[in-house]
């Protein structure tokens, strides 16, 4: 099923503490939703959350949801104690770069939220969002 849709860090509110982590819970969702590495069960639920279709509270609470982050939490844990110093290094090197893009996505998605909005009173304008 692909969502008409997508909820808008407003709607996160209920669980994050200020707009800031709502804008980072909604980029994590997508990120889970389209990861194809992960349990069927986490893309769903992200895409559920995503859609509307699902409050993100009764998400993180639905056991079968649960069980699935546990299960990821496990396996993440234990690749990281399986791994040499050398692979330690290479993939520390690996999270900075991929921590860099990331921090430059959301500061654009930042600058795309905090915008003004002009000629929010009338039709016809162009929209503000490219």
């Amino acid at each position: 099923m692909t969502a008409d849709r997508e909820i808008q860090d407003e709607e996160l509110m209920g669980i994050a503490q200020d707009p800031e982590q709502a804008l980072r819970l909604r980029r994590s969702l997508r990120t889970i939703a389209g990861a194809t590495s992960l349990d069927p069960a986490l893309r769903d639920m992200a895409r559920s959350v995503l859609s509307g279709d699902v409050d993100v509270k009764d998400a993180f609470q639905d056991p079968r949801y649960t069980e699935a982050v546990y299960q990821r939490l496990h396996e993440m844990r234990r690749a990281a104690e399986d791994q040499t110093y050398a692979e330690r290094q290479q993939s520390k090197g690996q999270f900075g770069e991929w921590d860099a893009r990331q921090q430059a996505d959301l500061d654009r998605e930042r600058a795309e939220r905090d915008a003004p909005v002009h000629g929010s009173g009338g039709g016809g304008g162009r929209s503000a969002r490219r």
